[in-house]
């Protein structure tokens, strides 16, 4: 979601074993700077499962994934914000996981995810469907979902998520993310000041379903 030859922080990265985006403070799973490519790097796992991500540099990075537990990786930005991304490669999961833009916003503490691709959708909380949205990228849904006293970026809060989910897969492809900001505060969801975003690669454990699978994930940064 290898770290020796670059400035390591201590984070709060992304837990999806026991629900998809969850937070969780731990050592030797760091997110990193890449200074090499200008791009932030974020690399989280938990279980006994097999999970490599690496960080190819150049805006590049892949990912193996089989096993109970789970993993969140991948490249972006830290701040996040109102950016077009581009992205290409390959991604073939089973079971529950995203390929998603994701990232976390504060006052209000949001986090969020802009899901271009999965196999099977298994949200931690149930969603609440708030309509969906057309533009010349594509067709998306949007939810909305409530997380009470869990961990975040903030420690331990209560927050909503906001999903933006894509009606046709793809990888690769262009995101616009004020597009989704946008049709967010629409239906009456509001952003803070934004942490951290990334173009990550998700895999979990959602009872007896267990997810695997590769990808190679190239960011335009």
């Amino acid at each position: 979601m290898v770290f020796l030859s670059f400035l390591a922080f201590i984070c709060l990265l992304p837990l999806a074993f026991s629900a998809p985006g969850q937070l969780f403070e731990r050592l030797g799973a760091p997110s990193e700077l890449d200074r090499r490519a200008g791009t932030f790097f974020s690399n989280w796992r938990e279980g006994g499962g097999n999970f490599q991500c690496n960080n190819l540099g150049g805006g590049t990075y892949t990912t193996n994934w089989s096993g109970q537990g789970g993993f969140v990786c991948g490249l972006g930005y830290n701040p996040g914000g109102n950016r077009v991304i581009r992205y290409n490669g390959t991604y073939t999961p089973t079971g529950p996981g995203y390929l998603a833009l994701y990232g976390w916003t504060r006052n209000p503490l949001i986090e969020y995810y802009v899901i271009e691709s999965y196999d099977v959708l298994a949200p931690g909380e149930p969603w609440t469907l708030k309509g969906n949205f057309t533009f010349e990228e594509g067709t998306y849904v949007l939810y909305t979902s409530t997380r009470v006293n869990k961990p975040s970026i903030e420690g331990t809060r209560t927050f909503q998520q906001y999903w933006s989910v894509r009606t046709e897969k793809r990888v690769g492809g262009t995101i616009s993310a004020q597009k989704h900001f946008d049709a967010w505060r629409s239906v009456g969801l509001n952003f803070g000041y934004h942490d951290y975003q990334i173009l990550a690669t998700e895999g979990f454990t959602n009872g007896a379903q267990v997810s695997s699978g590769s990808s190679r994930i190239s960011v335009d940064v």
